[in-house]
């Protein structure tokens, strides 16, 4: 009879094991899965994506390449986290780098930690490069542009339920000027509900 317990005792000591064990699922990089309500790279891309589409369909883009008859060097310089979440601005720099990138309408120009390293290849490629590989210092693209802005957010909360309101401002700036030729926004509305039997 006791063993038959313990039997019985470890039987259900398994189960529940098996029931707390952890299950990974594969996902598309392109699905959209929104857990805790907070930004994710789903925001990032859809932010990013549509706030550069909007930049490059501004007068600011014609009036250069007919000025210069050349596309414009753009780079990325601070965006500021100000929201209430610790959100990777790397991530959302580097999505807002491809979507220039990939629009063919603008170059975009390495940031300054990237010249430092591509600076130093070129210092190495002049001792040690031969002499028709190498490649001559002094040779940069100067940025003609600069993105720069910030993260906001506003949290809204009531026991389990909270809307989280989250705002990206960016700003275009002329490097020869400091004039800023493009302003845009982006807004996202998110509405989290808990239940109260959750964790």
């Amino acid at each position: 009879m006791t063993q038959m317990r313990n039997v019985v005792l470890g039987l259900g000591l398994l189960l529940l094991l098996g029931a707390c064990g952890t299950t990974v699922q594969r996902l598309e990089t392109s699905e959209v899965k929104d857990l805790s309500g907070r930004w994710n790279d789903s925001d990032s891309q859809m932010v990013s994506e549509a706030m550069i589409e909007d930049c490059l369909n501004r007068p600011w883009l014609t009036e250069f390449v007919q000025r210069t008859g050349k596309k414009p060097d753009v780079i990325v310089g601070t965006i500021r986290n100000r929201s209430s979440e610790h959100i990777a601005t790397e991530t959302f720099t580097k999505d807002l780098e491809r979507a220039v990138i990939n629009s063919g309408r603008a170059n975009f120009v390495a940031s300054a930690e990237e010249r430092l390293g591509v600076r130093g290849e070129r210092l190495d490629q002049d001792l040690n490069a031969a002499p028709l590989s190498r490649k001559a210092p002094g040779m940069e693209a100067g940025a003609d542009y600069m993105l720069i802005g910030s993260l906001n957010s506003i949290v809204d909360q009531e026991k389990g339920d909270k809307v989280i309101y989250y705002q990206v401002d960016l700003e275009l700036v002329d490097m020869a000027n400091n004039r800023k030729v493009w302003i845009g926004n982006k807004k996202i509305k998110k509405f989290v509900s808990r239940s109260s039997f959750g964790f």
